[in-house]
């Protein structure tokens, strides 16, 4: 198993199925051999057992799906475990892939519970109005037999009703429908595209998780689905006695009519605990976007991008890290993350806003209005990242595409602080850095700070310890033509750097296969902070050039994700 692995973990979504399917399992065989649902089982046949099984599964999946976005609660395990094992460090990462997995189970077995159920409607709209004398039917009459309420164990009690007036005027009913509604808007919002191209869709419609959660917590009240109780089991048992349905009429008989109460309401016994810690965990992000920002200065780069940069009491930052910012005056509810930009060493925060959507374009134009007073800004976090974990690696490999090169601004800064102040524990010793983008303007407000570190390698002799690479992937010929005939000067014509620029996209095998002969023992961070396509090319390069002997180089593969 190579180094790469702890990456991406290629068998945790066989294994949460797995899990899944031994829960499913052992819910579903105890159900099925349970002698309190042995004339629910005479009715509804095995369809019971999938419902309540797939409920069970639908309950522990609901349990942790609001942990992996307890944002507080990542970054409070990342520093606690900052002296832990590297593997169990790096799963606090795929924070947002284990909620997606959540997710997907939620739906799976929200359907298998919906089908289950539609057969469960059938089987009792059917034993209500049988007439052939069966257990089925006999049972599916015992409220009127008995004329007691509590007696009854099919919802359907008379022949008038309807699947559809049980469904609509019943507790479970209604908070099933309300559930699955839910559920189904979360979900098709969630979409990569949507999220992409639609935020304030996806940022809105995914608090209808309260609606979720509260229907949830409630959905079992009803008790619609009804066993044998403790003291009629012990007075009439269903293996001495179900054989004798015909005689339980009679006063003579020791088996009388049995008697039923609904399931006790259990989602909310699992959804409380996670529901009070995210409760806390909004609480304390309220209370801290409440802290007055200060906007120390206002930057407006080409390409359309805004830096920002602030201040605020208490506010302590790692390298890589990233928050969340609201403009009430633009929208009160909406919250976007951007990875900071700044160093810790630097006595104020900052990030680099792109135009890439309503919001953002506000936003910029908010700024770039001379003579109207600057839009306040709220401002919650820092949260923890993958990049913290750069200067963990004797070699770091950042990527960066378009604006993504924002964490490893942070990173490149810090670099910079740390050789002017001679930091002696900087385990780091080599950095690659290949920054990808589609136009020219977009190296503009990067450029200065590569320059700075290029000058002061060159001053401490330590020319080979950050090698970087910009590519160019939106040009024309006049571009390159203008970069071949000036390609002979000591600086790039696009850039000012001395570092040329490419075009083109980088040859990744060429590009680690430089890097695994350079360095053929040692730990090599990738850091990504880029679009899928790109993951997988780099992944897929971590895996093919990472040493069977774990005492020769291995390739580590990190992606940003928020």
């Amino acid at each position: 198993m190579n180094g790469a692995v702890g990456s991406k973990l290629p068998l945790f979504p066989a294994t949460w199925l797995g899990l899944n399917v031994f829960l499913f399992v052992h819910a579903f065989l105890s159900y099925e051999k349970a002698d309190k649902y042995f004339y629910t089982r005479e009715i509804l046949g095995s369809a019971l057992a999938w419902a309540r099984a797939s409920a069970r599964c639908l309950n522990f999946n609901s349990t942790l799906i609001l942990l992996p976005v307890c944002r507080n609660l990542l970054s409070f395990l990342r520093g606690t475990c900052s002296f832990c094992r590297h593997a169990l460090r790096k799963q606090l990462d795929h924070n947002l892939a284990f909620h997606k997995l959540v997710a997907y189970m939620i739906c799976l077995h929200t359907a298998i519970h919906i089908i289950a159920h539609l057969f469960n409607f059938e089987h009792y709209s059917r034993s209500r109005w049988a007439t052939d004398g069966s257990l089925a039917s006999i049972l599916s009459t015992l409220s009127q037999q008995e004329r007691d309420e509590d007696s009854w164990i099919n919802p359907i009690q008379s022949p008038n009703m309807t699947v559809e007036y049980v469904t609509f005027t019943s507790i479970t009913g209604v908070t099933g429908v309300i559930i699955t509604i839910a559920l189904v808007l979360m979900v098709t919002s969630a979409m990569e595209f949507i999220r992409r191209s639609y935020f304030e869709v996806f940022w809105y419609t995914h608090h209808i998780f309260i609606v979720y959660f509260i229907g949830l917590g409630i959905h079992g009240i009803g008790g619609i689905v009804r066993g044998q109780t403790e003291e009629s089991l012990n007075e009439s048992h269903p293996h001495r006695c179900a054989e004798f349905f015909e005689q339980w009429d009679d006063h003579d008989s020791h088996c009388k009519h049995p008697r039923f109460e609904g399931l006790p309401a259990e989602s909310w016994k699992w959804i409380l605990a996670p529901g009070i810690l995210y409760i806390f965990e909004r609480i304390l992000r309220f209370y801290r976007s409440k802290q007055k920002v200060v906007i120390t200065k206002v930057v407006m780069h080409p390409s359309k991008v805004l830096e920002l940069q602030m201040s605020k009491r208490g506010f302590i930052m790692e390298v890589g890290q990233y928050i969340f910012v609201n403009c009430p005056s633009i929208s009160y509810l909406e919250w976007h993350p951007f990875t900071l930009t700044s160093a810790p060493e630097e006595d104020f925060f900052s990030i680099h806003i792109r135009a890439v959507g309503d919001w953002t374009e506000n936003l910029i134009r908010a700024f770039e209005q001379q003579h109207s007073p600057i839009p306040r800004i709220e401002v919650d976090g820092p949260f923890g990242t993958v990049s913290e974990d750069v200067f963990q690696y004797e070699v770091a490999v950042l990527v960066g595409a378009g604006i993504g090169v924002t964490p490893f601004a942070s990173i490149l800064k810090s670099i910079w602080y740390k050789f002017r102040h001679a930091d002696h524990n900087l385990k780091t010793q080599t950095i690659y850095f290949f920054w990808i983008c589609r136009e020219t303007g977009a190296f503009a407000w990067f450029s200065d700070l590569l320059a700075s570190l290029e000058h002061e390698m060159e001053e401490l002799g330590k020319v080979d310890f950050l090698n970087y690479r910009l590519f160019l992937t939106g040009w024309d010929t006049n571009i390159a033509g203008h970069a071949a005939l000036n390609f002979d000067k000591a600086t790039d014509i696009l850039t000012g750097l001395k570092q040329k620029t490419s075009f083109g996209r980088p040859m990744w095998d060429n590009e680690f296969s430089t890097i695994a002969n350079a360095h053929p023992k040692s730990m090599v961070g990738v850091f990504l902070c880029g679009p899928q396509t790109l993951a997988k090319s780099l992944s897929k390069c971590c895996h093919q050039y990472s040493s069977l002997d774990p005492r020769k180089v291995q390739f580590y593969f990190n992606k940003e994700d928020f």
